[in-house]
């Protein structure tokens, strides 16, 4: 199984882990599974549409998906995944 490294500020909708296992054959099924798994992150993650917010930066290990395929990036059983949210701040 995968595994999809959980950044602190979301860490409260998963039960305080650092980690979660997940199935999945690319990262958008994979993140699927970490929702069914902690439904509150539902929100935390994908938009209206279903897809991943924009503001948020998914890592196949040390890449990120945009360089990659994307949502459809493949994941094998030793994948790691970091999600990435922005951090707002600073002078405007």
């Amino acid at each position: 199984m995968a595994e999809i490294i959980i950044p602190t500020p979301l860490r409260k909708f998963a039960q305080d882990q650092a980690s979660i296992k997940v199935e999945g054959s690319d990262v958008q099924s994979a993140i699927e599974d970490l929702v069914k798994q902690f439904p509150d992150l539902e929100k935390q993650i994908f938009d209206a549409d279903g897809k991943i917010k924009r503001f948020i930066r998914i890592y196949k290990g040390e890449e990120d998906i945009e360089s990659l395929d994307n949502e459809k990036t493949a994941v094998e059983a030793e994948t790691i995944i970091s999600i990435i949210p922005a951090i707002a701040g600073g002078r405007g």
